[in-house]
């Protein structure tokens, strides 16, 4: 595009008289053409993160995060942890500040995963709202966060 339009000036009198019109408009057209800016673009919020180790934890954190990403902002970081028993299934865990806000056996089998995970999300997330309204609300101003 560039190159069609320095011809354009190099070719002729006229051309060249109107050189800077022309510049501009080939600057413009380029910069129409030019790729999103970042601002645009899909913003990094919150992480979850799989510390799952079997096949069942691992698509129960697919489901779960799937679930999340459509209902919430993720403004906000979770770890989903497995606990694998050979005799019980697995021990899912949900952590928001190293806090456990969820706790569940998974069974063997999986068909129930999704709606399992689904139920999880949607608990978890309560939980959340409930914790930053109770954070919001607590009267601390004389002691730390952590502290009683």
């Amino acid at each position: 595009m560039l190159g069609f339009v320095q011809r354009l000036l190099s070719g002729s009198r006229s051309a060249r008289c109107c050189g800077g019109l022309l510049g501009a408009l080939g600057l413009a057209l380029l910069l129409v053409a030019a790729p999103a800016p970042a601002s645009e673009e899909d913003e990094m919020m919150g992480f979850l993160v799989d510390d799952s180790i079997s096949h069942i934890g691992h698509e129960f954190y697919r489901y779960f995060s799937d679930r999340m990403r459509d209902t919430s902002r993720l403004d906000f970081n979770l770890v989903i942890r497995e606990r694998p028993d050979a005799r019980w299934g697995s021990l899912i865990i949900v952590e928001y500040e190293q806090r456990v806000v969820y706790r569940r056996f998974l069974p063997p089998n999986t068909s129930e995963l999704r709606a399992i995970a689904s139920e999880a999300a949607d608990l978890v997330k309560q939980q959340i709202v409930r914790r930053k309204l109770e954070a919001q609300l607590q009267d601390n101003t004389d002691l730390e966060k952590d502290e009683l």
